[in-house]
């Protein structure tokens, strides 16, 4: 199976063109609603992003000059996009205005204006939440230790710096996705990178201007995941999943499915955006229980739900610790989770902010409630495939956000998933 574009690297892709001088080409975007909705907000803003082909676009950029939005930026449902794209038009000295969808706007907002309103940006919200107004303002540098493990937050400074005067240093106690670090480098960015005990720190720089590259987006380990699951699970199923990127910060979940004894093999396919990838081939395998630490959070905090299904059925008890940053993606995750899990037979508690798990067999036969949120969706159809009396969802729409060919796909590796008129 082709994995689709990752996600991640998509929504920097657009950002970093729209902030170069000249053209960038981008091969292998993946074209799901919460990229479109980056590559809408760009163009409002004075970039050129279009479609030349199935997966390729181009992006004339700004020369870090993005215009004042006429109109409100609507990030729909992606939070990615609403949060980096603060850090990119505050650096420019622009304004908008940002919203997105009821799930979105439920969201927490402050962990990402709060340092931007330290460098100076001129922000209006209420709640710490969607709408956020951003005023024309004049940056400069931080030194910023966010309280939160997140790549988002570390993302938007680190695009802010870029138009900000002096030095910006972002501290991480615990180190996240770097896939902003990888790019800005080949955009031309000067920046360094140091490791601190479990975290790094970034410095960079202000005021720098990007010059455009060509880019080839990786396939994404967070969809690759839920086919990775499904083969493990369905007994006979052996399965390769083409150039999956293989960022340690983004490979935790196939860390913890190894420790459970997980048949996965990492076949080594080059690099693509600065990033090395390789075709995954899966096997069916029996897995086991396990007692997953919190610090491996950051590297899998997207593929919590779909690792939750693969406990489902291994032998004996799981804990996956640390959970709470569950609690404020899409939906409460945490709790979203652990009821998919209960309405189809499956023995699973929250403890605190941990989830406890006991496998086995799954009876099935459950309509999960999915509150608009698109990974438990596919996490549950996942479930649905091993499970006695299948499992049905409300809603498989917002699926659109992060995967648009997840049934496409599933359905030409032989899974059976029906839309129920």
């Amino acid at each position: 199976m082709n994995t689709p574009g990752d996600k991640s690297v998509s929504h920097r892709a657009l950002i970093l063109g729209a902030l170069a001088n000249g053209t960038a080409r981008i091969s292998g975007l993946l074209e799901s609603d919460d990229v479109l909705a980056t590559a809408d907000a760009v163009s409002r803003l004075g970039a050129s992003a279009g479609r030349i082909g199935p997966g390729v676009w181009t992006v004339k950029g700004t020369g870090g000059r993005f215009e004042d939005a006429a109109s409100s930026l609507d990030f729909g449902n992606s939070g990615t996009g609403a949060r980096l794209m603060m850090g990119a038009v505050a650096g420019t000295g622009a304004s908008a205005r940002f919203i997105g969808d009821a799930s979105l706007s439920a969201r927490p907002m402050g962990r990402v204006t709060e340092p931007l309103v330290q460098m100076g940006a001129a922000i209006a919200a209420e709640a710490d939440r969607l709408p956020v107004q951003l005023n024309a303002s004049t940056l400069k540098g931080i030194d910023y230790r966010p309280p939160v493990a997140s790549a988002q937050v570390k993302s938007a400074i680190l695009l802010a710096a870029l138009g900000a005067t002096g030095e910006t240093i972002v501290r991480e106690d615990h180190a996240t996705r770097d896939h902003t670090e990888t790019m800005l480098k080949l955009f031309g960015a000067d920046l360094t990178v140091e490791s601190e005990g479990h975290g790094r720190i970034i410095r960079l720089t202000g005021p720098q201007t990007l010059t455009a590259c060509d880019l080839d987006v990786p396939g994404d380990p967070s969809s690759a995941a839920f086919a990775a699951v499904a083969a493990l699970i369905l007994p006979g199923s052996d399965v390769i999943l083409r150039a999956v990127m293989t960022n340690p910060s983004r490979t935790g979940l196939y860390e913890a499915l190894a420790r459970m004894g997980a048949d996965i093999t990492f076949l080594p396919a080059g690099q693509a955006s600065g990033e090395d990838i390789a075709d995954l081939r899966v096997r069916a395998s029996q897995l086991s229980a396990i007692d997953l630490e919190p610090d491996i959070a950051p590297s899998m905090i997207d593929e919590y739900p779909v690792l939750a299904v693969a406990c489902a059925f291994a032998k004996g008890t799981s804990r996956l610790r640390g959970l709470s940053e569950l609690r404020a993606k899409e939906s409460d995750r945490l709790a979203a989770t652990q009821a998919m899990l209960a309405a189809n037979g499956a023995e699973a508690r929250i403890d605190g902010e941990d989830l406890m798990i006991t496998g086995g067999e799954v009876p099935g036969g459950g309509n999960v409630i999915t509150h608009g949120d698109h990974r438990i969706a596919m996490a549950a159809l996942v479930l649905g495939l091993a499970a006695h009396g299948g499992v049905s969802v409300d809603d498989i729409n917002m699926i659109a956000t992060s995967y648009p060919a997840f049934i496409d796909d599933m359905t030409a590796l032989g899974a059976m998933i029906e839309a129920i008129e």
